[in-house]
């Protein structure tokens, strides 16, 4: 197969679909591997190391995608990536298709395969390929709040761990997945008071068990989101529903009940946003204050720590690149029941139910 690997042209996104170690792999397995000449240099990866693997270098996105069957990248194609996009080509990427209706009308149109990272599902009902980044989002949530939290950039004033004397910052999760946990982690590592909330209280169980002492769980509710958000000073969003919308469990009213230069990072801005002030933002311009609440909203929180991320994705979408590489998508998904999850789109067809939930469009596009 001849599989094509772009450039990232989302804003400040430096993480790249393959690593030369994953081109050796297929060059390896007698597939031809196109990389854009320095699609990998965000992530510490020259075109010299890909040449040397097997890789052909290719000067432009345009090139990429005319010469592959599949293309293997990290974030959604943006719009001027739509006419590139050929009928039956394989597009393996996140998607995040519920909070785009352009992007789901695009990749309609263009009759492509499309198979989404974040909703390959394996035997547990977890999501291995949406995993490791929501491990690296969740972590760099805290690392994130902590920093405009500072008095300088409009936040509270507050040290999260706080010093002898004083106590420390109070955190609160919404949301007990991996990125509820992974955030609980850290600000406890930092020495906040961490609240984590879910509506499941399996994971709340497990939470309590794995957690020290000064992160305490609760059960999620609208009057318990309402009491707690009027004394933390950090409020994290980290809810996923698979494949869906995020549901939206902090309103604009709500705001005038936190104090000025409270923080919201809002981790599920990807599916949505679960705060109704939710707007997607970029690196280069990463918050926005709406009635002295400061909002970072960073539509790819992993793209600032690349080399990171893209060890970290690549490790596990990998074998499964291998599988369609080696099958072609309608065998390899015949036989892994976990990828033929990951189809959302097929030529000019939804597969995935969420999807025309999200937009109530019924059976129009089934």
């Amino acid at each position: 197969m001849k599989i094509g690997v772009p450039k990232e042209i989302k804003n400040n996104e430096n993480r790249v679909g393959m690593t030369p170690a994953g081109v050796f792999e297929l060059v390896n397995q007698g597939h031809t591997v196109y990389v854009q000449s320095t699609a990998g240099e965000g992530s510490g990866f020259l075109d010299a190391v890909y040449q040397e693997v097997g890789a052909v270098i290719l000067e432009t996105i345009q090139d990429v995608y005319q010469s592959s069957e599949m293309i293997v990248k990290v974030k959604e194609p943006i719009q001027e990536e739509y006419a590139l996009i050929q009928p039956n080509q394989i597009v393996f990427t996140y998607f995040h298709f519920a909070s785009s209706e352009a992007l789901t009308l695009a990749m309609l149109k263009s009759n492509a395969i499309c198979i989404a990272y974040e909703t390959v599902e394996d035997e547990e009902g977890t999501l291995p390929l949406l995993t490791p980044m929501s491990e690296v989002a969740g972590r760099m949530a805290i690392q994130q709040g902590a920093k405009y939290l500072e008095k300088p950039i409009k936040g509270r004033g507050i040290l999260l761990g706080g010093v002898p004397g004083v106590t420390p910052g109070k955190v609160l999760i919404l949301g007990a997945g991996v990125v509820g946990v992974q955030a609980a982690k850290m600000a406890a590592g930092l020495g906040a008071h961490v609240t984590i909330m879910d509506v499941n209280m399996k994971r709340l169980r497990y939470v309590n068990d794995i957690m020290p002492s000064h992160v305490v769980t609760e059960y999620s509710s609208v009057y318990n989101i309402k009491k707690h958000i009027q004394t933390h000073d950090l409020i994290i969003g980290g809810v996923l529903l698979k494949g869906g919308k995020a549901p939206k469990l902090i309103t604009r009213d709500m705001l005038k009940d936190m104090r000025p230069g409270t923080v919201l990072v809002d981790v599920a801005v990807d599916q949505g946003g679960c705060m109704e002030t939710t707007k997607a933002t970029t690196h280069e311009d990463p918050t926005f204050i709406i009635d002295d609440i400061v909002h970072y909203c960073v539509a790819n929180m992993p793209g600032a720590v690349p080399y990171t991320s893209t060890l970290a994705l690549t490790n596990v979408t990998l074998p499964y690149v291998l599988k369609l590489a080696n099958k072609g998508w309608e065998q390899a998904c015949a036989e892994d029941k976990s990828l033929a999850l990951g189809l959302n789109i097929v030529s000019g067809k939804i597969v995935y139910g969420e999807i025309t939930e999200a937009f109530d469009w019924g059976m129009q596009y089934a």
